[in-house]
């Protein structure tokens, strides 16, 4: 996964050391070199991340945080400080100003590693329901943008099969008025996470009965709990399970013996972006639904798809993009033998699994007739390939029996395009539509690509 990192450090060997580093893990690198600079580049530039230094002449790096977590603008980009000062009073501080995280130097390039790959993962998210938030509100259908919220009245679920672990933990987060309960093993986390509604699950990997990295992979497979932030307490000498909880999906965690309020910041950056999440998919829910829905499918319809693909091209902060096309194979067919009631269940069935086979983050619209788009935001042709394949393949083994005794087979052909911020709404569409062409032109029933450079010379 490719990202936009900013480097912000007054010290050129810092920059160069670090910005070596982050090229040769395929990133891209912007740096600055005072905080006035790192708001500026910020703003203009959209990164994915920040890697900020704290102690900087004119502007340190503790002001510079606060002015990029109150700016509407850069709120939302993970910042990471990086500092030589270990004292828990100074990383308290950068956590209060709004930092994600807060690095000593010399940082251990795997931490990092693990850090940026996480918060880029979150920012991916969250960058999608702010589009999809923008699009909303250039239709009228939205009020203002969503700031940050309070996390009193949040819940928390502490996983610790220790009394006086868990004890301490909810007395920390009681203190910032969320609501806790308690879990004293991997089961009874699980049954609590599929019945009740939670904000932020704290799981302690210094557990002896079962497992601990085991739920925390439960729970990011589970439908209910795979977008709920997971902050893991652990020993100190448990660096290699904390890297590979973050490889599994972990968003943040905090070493023993516990500071009780890096431990409070730490909960509150969790719970404040999950609310943030939250609310933009409630608002936009009812206004897209009433609006920009397809009636029948229940998918975005063609209006939706042009606005949000011209808001994802127009972004600073889209590198990269890929579209589907996909048209319901002989679907005349199916209206003339079946009537078209069964075209509609049809319709409906395809909508149903495309749905079900694309990521969050990904947007299905119904392009008219039996034609559907998929936009993945993010994506390059290799992704954008095995998710064609996988939706191809999902179509074909669907089972339609729109009436008893009376099955009926239904595939769909797909046409691929990716491009980037460079390309035009119409110009992907009608390459994917061209795709699409040379998919039904070769039989049907399936994935065809064409590729960008092809579209590149048709454009000049």
């Amino acid at each position: 996964m490719t990202a936009r990192i900013l480097i912000v450090d007054d010290v050129p060997a810092n920059t160069r050391l670090l910005e070596a580093r982050l090229v040769a893990e395929y990133y891209q690198v912007a740096t600055a070199t005072d905080g006035f600079q790192a708001v500026t580049t910020a703003q203009d530039w959209q990164p994915d991340l920040i890697l900020l230094d704290v102690m900087m002449p004119g502007m340190d790096g503790f002001e510079c945080c606060a002015r990029l977590k109150d700016d509407p603008q850069t709120l939302h980009i993970p910042v990471v400080m990086v500092t030589a000062l270990g004292e828990p009073a100074e990383r308290l501080r950068g956590l209060e100003a709004g930092a994600d995280d807060f690095l000593t130097k010399p940082v251990e390039f795997d931490t990092l590693m693990a850090r940026v790959r996480s918060l880029v993962r979150l920012k991916r998210l969250l960058d999608e329901w702010r589009a999809r938030g923008e699009t909303a509100r250039a239709l009228g259908l939205a009020g203002a943008a969503v700031a940050m919220p309070l996390v009193q009245g949040a819940r928390a679920l502490v996983v610790d099969e220790s009394d006086s672990g868990a004890q301490a933990v909810q007395d920390a987060l009681a203190r910032d008025g969320v609501v806790v309960a308690r879990a004293g093993g991997s089961a009874q986390a699980l049954e609590l996470t599929a019945t009740l509604d939670f904000d932020l699950v704290v799981l302690s990997l210094s557990m002896t009965g079962g497992d601990p990295l085991m739920l925390a992979s439960q729970l990011r497979a589970a439908d209910a709990t795979h977008d709920l932030p997971l902050l893991l307490i652990a020993e100190p000498e448990m660096r290699q399970r904390l890297l590979r909880g973050f490889d599994l999906g972990a968003n943040d965690w905090v070493t023993r013996p516990l500071d009780e309020n890096e431990l409070r910041a730490r909960a509150r950056n969790q719970i404040r972006r999950k609310f943030y999440q939250d609310r933009l998919r409630a608002d936009l829910g009812h206004a897209l639904e009433v609006a920009l829905t397809d009636p029948l499918t229940g998918l975005y319809n063609h209006r939706y798809l042009m606005r949000h693909l011209r808001g994802l091209l127009d972004g600073k902060q889209m590198t990269s993009l890929s579209v589907l096309m996909l048209d319901v194979d002989h679907f005349k067919a199916v209206n003339d033998d079946l009537g078209h009631s069964a075209g509609d269940q049809a319709l409906l069935a395809i909508a149903t699994v495309l749905r079900a086979q694309t990521r969050v983050f990904d947007s299905v619209a119904r392009y008219g007739g039996e034609e559907f788009v998929v936009v993945m935001p993010g994506s390059d042709e290799q992704e954008a390939g095995v998710a064609a394949e996988r939706l191809r393949l999902a179509v074909e083994q669907m089972v339609f029996e729109p009436e008893p005794g009376r099955p009926r087979r239904l595939t769909v052909s797909i046409g691929v395009v990716c491009g980037n911020g460079t390309a035009m709404p119409e110009e992907l569409l009608r390459a994917a539509d061209k795709a699409l062409y040379v998919a039904k032109r070769g039989g049907r029933n399936r994935v065809e690509f064409l590729p960008p450079t092809q579209e590149s010379r048709k454009a000049v």
